[in-house]
């Protein structure tokens, strides 16, 4: 894996898409994750940008992931419980069920060979559509490398 990489691009990634405004993203988490690796192998925060997750939390949401009941689940990451609206093959999208945002919030969840990158927003269905460009950019580029 090229870390070194991975670090460039999330820093520049992340000075075009988080933190000003007018930015597409609130935060964003990069996730070392392998789906086909036996359970023991822990999946760690490689990257995360406008939130603190803990390990705990981190857990909870690779489990929830590992079950694969994405319809019938909702997630937690932080203080927010999402539930997901639509699913994808390589990315699903949830919306906030406990947000105090009046146009709400939302998370776009990306999987690549050996990250997990969500991107988290606020806004309806304009704001999403920004989130969900954004986080396939980066997704891209992990891509192109087989990450």
């Amino acid at each position: 894996m090229d870390s070194a990489f991975v670090d460039r691009a999330w820093d520049k990634w992340v000075t075009g898409n988080l933190g000003s405004s007018g930015s597409p993203l609130k935060a964003a988490v990069l996730i070392n994750y392998d789906p086909t690796g036996p359970s023991r192998l822990l999946s760690t925060i490689a990257e995360q940008e406008g939130i603190d997750l803990y390990p705990v939390e981190l857990k909870q949401f690779i489990d929830f992931m590992r079950r694969g009941n994405l319809p019938t689940e909702t997630f937690v990451l932080g203080s927010n419980q999402y539930i997901i609206t639509s699913i994808h093959e390589n990315w699903f999208a949830a919306r906030c069920l406990n947000t105090t945002q009046p146009a709400g919030e939302g998370a776009i969840v990306m999987q690549t060979a050996v990250y997990v990158l969500v991107a988290l927003y606020d806004g309806s269905i304009g704001s999403a559509s920004r989130a969900m460009a954004a986080a396939d950019h980066f997704a891209s580029q992990l891509s192109r490398k087989n990450l």
